[in-house]
């Protein structure tokens, strides 16, 4: 096990990134389906996902500048690049002021990670979270940051108490939030921003304890507790009656009097380039076209967010304090976001497939796809799937990840590209021979629920391996493995271990075979001789008889070799 840190450091800042992400992957759908306050648009852990991942990923860049170097990034830099990574990439609501909350901490922590100043550092984010919100409202994520920071001040010993008392503050106000306001009374749902913080906060304590936090039911109260960490019951008692059948839910929950009631048509998001005192009057101005107004930022650079019936006016507005960029408008009666740009007609159908290489790109975009390359090391945000979307244009699209560690990306991607008025329809294939296997069914001149169901049969139904080289001794499903040892893993796991590439490949086959096949397809990575494919191809041909093989190049990738049997 790693060693904990004593204080929040760049490296406890960039596992807490991290974790955070993962969090936010795991609950995104059911933070999205309790979504009712502001609007009940749905998309509330989405838009906490995508704004985290641009915080995580703006610190690792922090941490890939000092690769060649013997020490870990300053603590200064790492909270700072957290913050303006938010900032700059935060979504809705939610996600702008939980960027503003990051900024807040990283204001404090950016002189000293210690107990004191992460106790400075949450009570600060909450108040700054407060100042950004035109007109903040109680039972929202603003009263669970501020509990959040109350509780934290009883402690007064190290860092992991602090954290621990910010969480449990936060988990006990979430809980309350139903009473606080009545849209969530009456759903039986606590505020999906306040689920969102708490899973934040539950990331940081794992951070900084090297446990995530366990959380059940309540005693002594009769209410159950939200499981806001990873539990299947979203809902919370309302009137004595515990609400708990929200977990099927898929989308937000219908709530007319909030979508029609007379509130604004569009959320208009931007980035503004401007100095303090213009967004003074940026904030006045914006008060009075609409509601949900969050301004946040500084140092010249600031992340708007507004819901306005006037959406034109709410850019002049932006354009005369500054100079507004990245500019969003989404009309809530369609949830179809759109940038402020003429594109030709879309086409009706098109794929997104993942690929680790360029030799797999061509291939894939011979056969008409949309590629996004996972170089290695380097797996895709998931904004640049949801650019890869768009550059599909096209009204349904079939999105092949390629990756089971890609997962919660490509659902992030899938859900961002849904707003914007395209029928998504994600395939999870953890492996790019189950991409190709599916992308060879692909037919779109069929429907598309049928076209979606036949190429995740043909990827259902490939088997897949790969070899890679181990990096240090360790523990395996296959025994003990020394570094250098060539590991052959069928659908994930290892299950062979070896002594060099050629032997290595062959058992793998001859494993995967043994179940039965009808196609091998073996995808040789920049390095491996065409040789190796030529013996491979000879060993199946005798060992098996019927069994066909496909050989392709798949250039820079990260495993020497992968196999897919189909």
């Amino acid at each position: 096990m790693p060693q904990l840190p004593d204080d929040l450091d760049a490296v406890a800042v960039r596992t807490w990134c991290s974790l955070a992400l993962e969090a936010l992957g795991r609950e995104r759908a059911e933070i999205d389906a309790i979504n009712v306050y502001p609007i009940a648009d749905g998309d509330t852990g989405t838009n906490l996902y995508l704004t985290v991942e641009s915080a995580a990923a703006a610190v690792e860049a922090v941490f890939a500048a000092h690769e060649t170097g013997t020490t870990a990034p300053a603590t200064a830099d790492a909270v700072r690049a957290m913050a303006h990574g938010a900032l700059i990439g935060a979504r809705g609501n939610s996600g702008t002021i939980l960027a503003q909350l990051l900024r807040g901490m990283a204001g404090v922590l950016a002189d000293g990670g210690d107990a004191a100043h992460l106790r400075l550092a949450l009570t600060r984010a909450a108040a700054a979270a407060r100042q950004a919100v035109a007109h903040p409202v109680e039972g929202t994520v603003l009263t669970v940051a501020t509990a959040a920071a109350e509780a934290a001040q009883g402690e007064e010993r190290e860092v992991r108490a602090v954290v621990s008392a910010a969480y449990e503050g936060a988990h006990a106000a979430l809980a309350k939030t139903p009473e606080q306001l009545a849209v969530l009374g009456r759903a039986g749902v606590v505020d999906a921003g306040g689920r969102g913080l708490v899973a934040v906060l539950g990331a940081l304590v794992e951070a900084v304890t090297g446990q995530a936090p366990v959380r059940g039911p309540r005693t002594g109260s009769g209410k159950a507790a939200a499981p806001v960490d990873g539990g299947s019951v979203v809902g919370l008692p309302v009137g004595g009656v515990p609400v708990d059948g929200l977990a099927a839910v898929e989308g937000p929950l219908d709530c007319p009097e909030d979508l029609d009631g007379g509130g604004p048509a569009f959320e208009v998001i931007y980035l503004l380039e401007a100095r303090d005192e213009q967004v003074d009057r940026l904030r006045t101005r914006l008060d009075a076209l609409g509601d949900s107004l969050v301004v946040v930022g500084g140092d010249g650079l600031w992340h708007v967010h507004v819901h306005a019936d006037d959406a034109g006016a709410a850019v002049e507005a932006g354009v005369e304090a500054g100079r507004p960029y990245r500019i969003r408008i989404t009309h809530f009666a369609t949830e179809s976001g759109h940038d402020v740009r003429v594109q030709a007609e879309p086409a009706q159908r098109a794929v997104v497939v993942v690929v680790p290489g360029d030799g797999l790109a061509g291939l894939c975009t011979e056969a008409g796809a949309t590629t996004v390359i996972a170089r290695p090391g380097e797996p895709p945000a998931s904004g640049e799937l949801v650019d890869a979307i768009r550059r599909a244009h096209a009204r349904e699209v079939v999105l092949l990840p390629n990756d089971a560690a890609l997962r919660h990306t490509a659902a992030a991607a899938a859900e961002q590209a849904r707003t914007e008025g395209v029928r998504v329809a994600l395939v999870p294939t953890r492996a790019a021979v189950q991409g190709i296997a599916a992308l060879a069914v692909h037919e779109p001149d069929r429907g598309f629920d049928e076209d979606v169901v036949a190429m995740t049969a043909a990827a259902g139904a490939t088997r897949y391996a790969e070899l890679a080289v181990a990096e240090r001794q360790s523990w395996t499903m296959a025994g003990i493995c020394q570094a250098g040892d060539i590991l052959g893993l069928i659908d994930g796991d290892v299950a062979v271990i070896g002594a060099d590439v050629p032997a290595t490949a062959r058992t793998v086959l001859d494993r995967m075979l043994a179940a039965g096949g009808e196609l091998v397809t073996l995808v040789l990575g920049e390095d491996v001789p065409d040789t190796l494919a030529d013996a491979l191809e000879e060993h199946v041909r005798e060992g098996y008889l019927a069994v066909d093989t496909v050989v392709y190049r798949g250039g820079h990738q990260r495993a020497p070799l992968l196999i897919g049997v189909e």
